[in-house]
Protein backbone atom coordinates (compact mmCIF):
# COMPACT_ATOMS: atom_id res chain seq x y z
CA UNK A 1 0.00 0.00 0.00
CA UNK A 2 1.36 3.43 -0.44
CA UNK A 3 1.38 5.88 2.31
CA UNK A 4 1.57 9.70 1.72
CA UNK A 5 2.55 11.80 5.02
CA UNK A 6 4.35 14.33 6.14
CA UNK A 7 7.87 13.28 8.27
CA UNK A 8 9.73 16.23 10.27
CA UNK A 9 8.05 18.96 8.09
CA UNK A 10 8.99 17.12 4.82
CA UNK A 11 6.54 15.01 2.33
CA UNK A 12 7.16 11.39 2.39
CA UNK A 13 5.94 8.35 0.26
CA UNK A 14 6.61 5.17 0.77
CA UNK A 15 4.98 1.53 -0.28
CA UNK A 16 4.38 -0.57 2.90
CA UNK A 17 3.08 -4.26 3.02
CA UNK A 18 -0.37 -3.55 5.39
CA UNK A 19 0.88 -5.09 8.22
CA UNK A 20 3.87 -3.08 8.65
CA UNK A 21 4.76 -0.90 11.51
CA UNK A 22 5.01 2.76 12.27
CA UNK A 23 8.38 2.13 13.39
CA UNK A 24 9.85 -0.27 10.86
CA UNK A 25 8.75 2.27 7.87
CA UNK A 26 10.16 5.54 9.54
CA UNK A 27 13.60 2.73 10.55
CA UNK A 28 13.94 0.96 7.22
CA UNK A 29 11.86 2.94 4.33
CA UNK A 30 12.73 6.03 5.58
CA UNK A 31 16.26 5.78 6.93
CA UNK A 32 15.59 7.41 10.46
CA UNK A 33 17.05 5.31 12.89
CA UNK A 34 16.34 7.66 16.03
CA UNK A 35 12.99 5.56 16.35
CA UNK A 36 14.27 3.03 18.96
CA UNK A 37 12.53 -0.44 18.75
CA UNK A 38 12.94 -1.48 22.65
CA UNK A 39 9.81 -3.85 23.58
CA UNK A 40 8.05 -3.90 20.36
CA UNK A 41 4.81 -4.12 22.99
CA UNK A 42 4.08 -0.44 23.50
CA UNK A 43 6.07 -0.91 27.18
CA UNK A 44 9.48 0.97 26.96
CA UNK A 45 8.43 4.03 24.87
CA UNK A 46 11.56 4.25 23.26
CA UNK A 47 9.48 4.31 19.76
CA UNK A 48 7.73 7.29 20.70
CA UNK A 49 7.04 9.43 18.55
CA UNK A 50 4.68 12.83 17.47
CA UNK A 51 1.39 11.39 15.80
CA UNK A 52 -0.65 14.56 14.54
CA UNK A 53 0.48 16.33 17.58
CA UNK A 54 0.17 13.38 19.85
CA UNK A 55 2.49 10.98 21.27
CA UNK A 56 1.81 6.94 20.19
CA UNK A 57 4.72 4.57 20.27
CA UNK A 58 5.29 3.81 16.46
CA UNK A 59 5.74 0.13 17.10
CA UNK A 60 2.14 -0.40 18.01
CA UNK A 61 0.64 1.93 14.89
CA UNK A 62 0.82 0.74 11.50
CA UNK A 63 2.17 2.60 8.86
CA UNK A 64 -1.24 2.55 6.86
CA UNK A 65 -2.42 4.19 9.73
CA UNK A 66 -0.75 7.45 9.20
CA UNK A 67 -1.67 8.19 5.43
CA UNK A 68 -2.16 11.93 5.56
CA UNK A 69 -1.05 12.39 9.04
CA UNK A 70 2.20 14.79 10.48
CA UNK A 71 4.75 12.46 12.28
CA UNK A 72 7.21 14.40 14.45
CA UNK A 73 10.32 12.10 15.34
CA UNK A 74 13.71 12.98 17.73
CA UNK A 75 15.39 13.72 14.38
CA UNK A 76 12.97 16.53 13.58
CA UNK A 77 13.75 18.10 16.89
CA UNK A 78 16.56 19.91 15.86
CA UNK A 79 16.41 23.54 14.14
CA UNK A 80 17.16 23.63 10.26
CA UNK A 81 20.30 25.24 10.93
CA UNK A 82 21.21 22.56 13.13
CA UNK A 83 20.58 23.85 16.37
CA UNK A 84 19.68 21.73 19.17
CA UNK A 85 15.86 22.40 20.70
CA UNK A 86 16.45 22.88 24.10
CA UNK A 87 14.98 19.52 25.48
CA UNK A 88 17.97 18.24 23.36
CA UNK A 89 20.54 21.04 24.85
CA UNK A 90 18.82 20.80 28.33
CA UNK A 91 19.44 16.59 28.13
CA UNK A 92 23.40 16.77 27.36
CA UNK A 93 23.86 19.48 29.70
CA UNK A 94 22.45 17.26 32.29
CA UNK A 95 23.92 13.92 31.60
CA UNK A 96 19.97 12.83 30.82
CA UNK A 97 21.57 10.74 28.08
CA UNK A 98 23.22 7.44 29.56
CA UNK A 99 23.37 4.96 26.85
CA UNK A 100 21.44 6.51 25.03
CA UNK A 101 18.79 4.14 23.92
CA UNK A 102 15.42 5.76 25.87
CA UNK A 103 16.73 9.16 24.67
CA UNK A 104 14.37 9.46 21.77
CA UNK A 105 11.13 8.04 22.94
CA UNK A 106 12.07 10.70 26.65
CA UNK A 107 12.59 13.71 23.93
CA UNK A 108 9.41 13.12 22.33
CA UNK A 109 7.43 12.32 25.37
CA UNK A 110 9.01 15.53 27.23
CA UNK A 111 8.32 17.64 24.49
CA UNK A 112 4.52 16.38 24.89
CA UNK A 113 4.18 17.03 28.72
CA UNK A 114 5.73 20.62 28.32
CA UNK A 115 3.23 21.25 25.20
CA UNK A 116 0.67 20.62 27.91
CA UNK A 117 2.37 21.56 31.07
CA UNK A 118 4.62 24.48 30.36
CA UNK A 119 5.83 24.44 34.01
CA UNK A 120 5.64 20.93 35.20
CA UNK A 121 6.92 20.24 38.99
CA UNK A 122 9.28 17.57 39.77
CA UNK A 123 6.30 15.20 40.83
CA UNK A 124 4.42 16.00 37.42
CA UNK A 125 7.69 15.49 35.28
CA UNK A 126 7.63 11.69 37.26
CA UNK A 127 4.06 11.12 36.56
CA UNK A 128 3.65 12.16 32.89
CA UNK A 129 7.28 10.48 31.93
CA UNK A 130 6.71 7.11 33.90
CA UNK A 131 5.12 5.36 30.61
CA UNK A 132 9.30 5.76 29.47
CA UNK A 133 11.85 2.92 30.52
CA UNK A 134 15.23 4.32 30.69
CA UNK A 135 17.25 1.10 31.58
CA UNK A 136 20.20 2.80 33.25
CA UNK A 137 17.44 4.19 35.58
CA UNK A 138 18.91 7.55 35.02
CA UNK A 139 15.58 9.55 36.10
CA UNK A 140 17.09 12.22 38.21
CA UNK A 141 19.26 13.17 35.33
CA UNK A 142 16.17 13.30 33.13
CA UNK A 143 13.74 15.02 35.56
CA UNK A 144 16.60 17.93 36.01
CA UNK A 145 16.73 18.40 32.02
CA UNK A 146 12.92 18.41 31.84
CA UNK A 147 12.84 20.83 34.40
CA UNK A 148 15.72 23.19 32.89
CA UNK A 149 14.19 22.76 29.62
CA UNK A 150 10.51 24.23 30.89
CA UNK A 151 12.66 27.33 31.88
CA UNK A 152 14.28 27.72 29.03
CA UNK A 153 11.20 27.51 26.69
CA UNK A 154 8.83 29.83 29.35
CA UNK A 155 11.70 32.52 29.24
CA UNK A 156 11.67 33.08 25.06
CA UNK A 157 8.11 33.54 25.14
Amino acid sequence: MRVTLSVNGKPATIDVEPRRTLADALREDLGLTGTHLGCEHGVCGACTVMLDGLPVRACLVLAVQAEGASLLTVEGLAGEDGALHPLQQSFTEHHALQCGFCTPGMLISALDLLNRIPNPTRAEIRSEMSGNICRCTGYNSITDAILAAARSLTQKD
